[in-house]
């Protein structure tokens, strides 16, 4: 067995998970040359939700953060989580919002694409597969692992050979709850890796306090990259903590081979500026062993828990965990994911705190009993199914092939204010929050006022230049006043980027450092 590599989480699922995604670009940058320097499979930075909360929250750009991430650690690959038809959004978008979407976050330097559907519908993720092959980022086919009387590893085994025919470059069991144990991460990474000639990557959160055993023995039976997170913006509802495996692993034949001084000082910097956020830690602060029960998900314990204090109702918080499962079996196991868990979690609480069951059905779920999310797991209710909607039959076709085009729209809408491409699908995306944030920003620029993405940009840039003096600033300020039309032109041009020996060549999308997608590509199918 080769190396374990590992993907550090800390620009995005760490503080997602452990901060509400309010981390900003500007405390990304001045830690991002150590960064470049550790040697990570990759770095997961976009995606998620960064997109909308950066827009609504923060006040930030999301591509002028990847190209200003790009820019800052040029050796490494940047990764982000695709919701595949639901892009970063939480409903289904039309097929030319996700291409787009693909489009533009390759010019803008994504490297790796992470995905993934809520409802392990592969229909809803094989147009996300094809733009990306076609665009030559690496696709990660994902499945959304999670316990129920309907879900096995031979299932999930079965599922990662189809997305393995869909010409997968790598295939990642996403298991968003930390429900996976070590006697099964041993059991599925053997069956997968007996069954499929292909890299295998285990995502996991520290919810339950299993995550970082179920990586050792998944590293046992072969696993190529496992999630984790520097040691700051770990563990809890984040991953297991980045030098924590490095040190177990150390002197034996899966050694990362990082530099745990290195970690250390990421940590450090991290760690100082965790404080920042201090407002919007999450209430679980070590682990929470009744997800192994409710399979709750970290993030939708939050949403329950304000949920309920709106409502007045932080008293029957126990009886909404104990209504949760009993939901999601009745509408046919769902892996409780975005959007899927809140569509489950709504429907629990009300269910709760009306004292009726299915007295009062959402719109979310009743579209999700008709098929508009994709096909469940397993079997709906035939009960529950008649509340919410009578007897019309649900969808028997792919959701997305009931939608118009959606860019026209966006454009008609932004016709009068200034934009580039990447903006319509942002406004595509989440128009009540990125046309206010276009406004703003046009207001800005025609005041003439530097925006903090800019000057972030000019930042990432200075960082790498290759002189000093006031030439090589100017020169420097000048790529980075381009990014946001051009795109990164060296990947668009499939140009090779010149590195020093060892460091990535970011024109190939391989797993290794010096394989190949179309070596890959070649690999018999199983």
């Amino acid at each position: 067995m080769t190396k374990l590599m590992i993907t550090d989480t800390v620009l995005r699922d760490a503080h997602q998970s452990l901060l509400a995604t309010r981390m900003r670009t500007e405390d990304m940058i001045p830690i991002c040359e150590k960064l470049d320097k550790v040697g990570y499979w990759s770095l997961e930075m976009f995606g998620g939700a960064t997109f909308d909360s950066m827009m609504r929250f923060l006040d930030e750009d999301p591509w002028e953060r990847l190209e200003a991430l790009r820019e800052a650690m040029p050796n490494t690959r940047l990764q982000m989580l695709l919701r595949a038809q639901n892009v970063v959004g939480y409903r289904h978008y039309a097929d030319d919002v996700l291409e787009a979407f693909v489009i533009e976050a390759v010019k803008a330097g994504l490297d790796v694409f992470r995905i993934f559907d809520a409802l392990n519908d592969v229909r809803n993720m094989e147009a996300a597969i094809k733009f990306v092959n076609r665009e030559g980022g690496h696709v990660q086919a994902s499945f959304c692992y999670t316990l129920s009387p309907f879900h096995t590893n031979e299932k999930f085994v079965e599922m990662a050979k189809i997305l393995y025919s869909l010409d997968a470059d790598s295939i990642c069991i996403k298991d968003m709850a930390g429900l996976i144990s070590p006697e099964a991460a041993f059991d599925l990474v053997t069956k997968l890796k007996d069954e499929l000639d292909i890299p295998i990557q285990l995502h996991s959160h520290y919810t339950s306090g299993m995550a970082a055993m179920a990586y050792l023995k998944a590293a046992e039976a072969g696993v190529d990259v496992v999630d984790c997170a520097i040691s700051a913006l770990s563990m809890a509802t984040s991953q297991p903590a980045t030098e924590s495996i490095v040190e177990a692993l150390k002197g034996n034949k899966r050694d990362t081979g990082l530099d745990i001084k290195l970690l250390s000082e990421i940590a450090s910097y991290f760690r100082r500026i965790r404080r920042k956020y201090g407002q919007f830690e999450g209430s679980l602060q070590g682990v929470d062993p009744q997800v192994l029960v409710f399979q709750i998900p970290g993030g939708m314990l939050s949403n329950l828990d304000n949920q309920l204090r709106e409502q007045g109702a932080l008293d029957r918080y126990d009886e909404v965990l104990k209504e949760v499962p009993r939901v999601r079996a009745e509408l046919g196991y769902p892996p409780l994911v975005t959007p899927s868990s809140q569509i489950v979690g709504t429907q629990a609480t009300l269910n709760v705190i009306t004292g009726e069951r299915y007295s009062m059905i959402p719109t979310e779920v009743k579209q999700y009993i008709r098929g508009y999310y994709g096909r469940p797991p397993a079997e709906i209710d035939p009960e529950v199914k008649k509340k919410a909607i009578g007897d019309e039959e649900p969808l028997d076709c792919r959701p997305a092939d009931m939608l118009e085009p959606e860019l026209p729209a966006a454009r008609e809408a932004l016709k009068d204010i200034p934009h580039v491409p990447r903006d319509l699908v942002s406004y595509a995306l989440y128009p009540q929050y990125a046309l206010d944030f276009l406004k703003r920003k046009a207001q800005r620029m025609s005041r003439g006022i530097m925006t903090t993405e800019l000057q972030v940009a000019i930042a990432a840039a200075v960082l790498h230049m290759n002189g000093t003096g006031p030439e090589a600033l100017a020169s420097s300020v000048g790529r980075a006043q381009t990014w946001g039309d051009v795109g990164r032109t060296d990947l668009v041009e499939s140009r090779t980027i010149q590195h020093s020996p060892g460091q990535w060549d970011r024109s190939k999308s391989a797993w290794s450092s010096a394989g190949r997608k179309d070596i890959m590509r070649g690999r018999s199918r199983v």
